[in-house]
């Protein structure tokens, strides 16, 4: 493998724009592609949970990888979700995104069967071994119903050396910390980012290193804000950050799955775009979008008008 690549800062896992008909919605994703990178992200996740990745097939997956990563264009980083239930495809959908020029990949283990450990760590293996590129991978045992342990992440990380960070969305902050104190205490070049945005301050505060939080879609302000905040050692303006965090983590609760307030968030941003999603997933009715909005024009009211 190449020189390895160490991620970091905020990564917004970035909405999958669609057309009525449930294709891409290439312009809209320039135009919010264009938006993010100029909002100062770090990087950009594509076909995450946000990215509605379970919902679609494979062709679809590699036609977004594609069209991604030639528009942005090596401007900032890209790690492209590869993860399925199968240890094949999820190789083959990875060895694409190596092909297509992504900077890494993005992967959830295997859900609807539990995998004992032996199993777990060969799927991991397995992949590790055919896909020349770094790896993150993405713990979140609310979707999966399995938990990435740090123990069996410190074994992964310390016999491959491309597996190279993890995105934990898990509302235990002690297990981030765990992982943060475990895993990087052996392995100093493994970046672990928090998945729910309200933990991106107590991240960094125990030696981590981002965030992929679904807010920064709409509003990477706030996220860009306090990470820049915490590197100039500006923890007044960081705990105000988290504040607002703390409040926009609360849209959460509205809908399941909650990816589709990132699009109206969008929308009510200014950006004329469809805000539908994949089935089964469903559209926030009326009533919950006027409360997204009102929500959003009291908690930042300088950029929701």
């Amino acid at each position: 493998m190449e020189e390895r690549k160490r991620f970091k800062g905020v990564i917004p896992p970035v909405s999958s724009l669609l057309l009525d008909d449930d294709s891409l919605d290439k312009d809209g994703m320039k135009k919010h592609i264009d938006f993010l990178i100029d909002s100062k992200v770090d990087g950009l996740f594509f076909l995450g949970s946000g990215g509605e990745f379970a919902n679609m097939t494979e062709s679809f997956r590699k036609e977004i990888a594609e069209f991604v990563i030639s528009y942005v264009n090596k401007r900032v980083p890209v790690l492209i979700g590869t993860g399925t239930p199968s240890t094949k495809e999820t190789i083959s959908l990875s060895q694409h995104a190596k092909k297509a020029g992504a900077d890494g990949v993005i992967i959830i283990n295997p859900y609807y069967y539990k995998l004992n450990d032996t199993a777990l760590f060969s799927h991991y293996a397995t992949i590790a071994e055919k896909v020349d590129l770094p790896i993150i991978l993405y713990n979140f045992p609310g979707c999966t119903g399995q938990d990435l342990t740090p123990t069996f992440l410190l074994k992964l990380a310390k016999t491959y050396t491309n597996i190279v960070g993890l995105k934990d969305t898990t509302q235990e902050i002690a297990h981030t910390r765990e992982v943060i104190q475990i895993v990087k205490s052996e392995v100093p070049y493994f970046s672990v980012f928090c998945g729910y945005d309200d933990h991106f301050l107590n991240t960094l505060l125990n030696g981590g290193d981002g965030s992929i939080g679904l807010t920064a879609n709409f509003a990477p302000e706030v996220q860009v804000g306090l990470y820049q905040a915490y590197q100039q050692n500006d923890f007044i303006s960081a705990a105000n950050y988290h504040q607002i965090l703390a409040q926009l983590v609360s849209l959460y609760t509205l809908d399941s799955p909650f990816y589709n307030l990132a699009k109206d968030g969008l929308r009510f941003r200014g950006f004329d775009i469809s805000t539908k999603v994949l089935p089964p997933a469903t559209e926030l009715s009326d009533d919950k979008k006027a409360y997204v909005k009102d929500f959003l024009q009291k908690v930042l009211p300088n950029y929701f008008k």
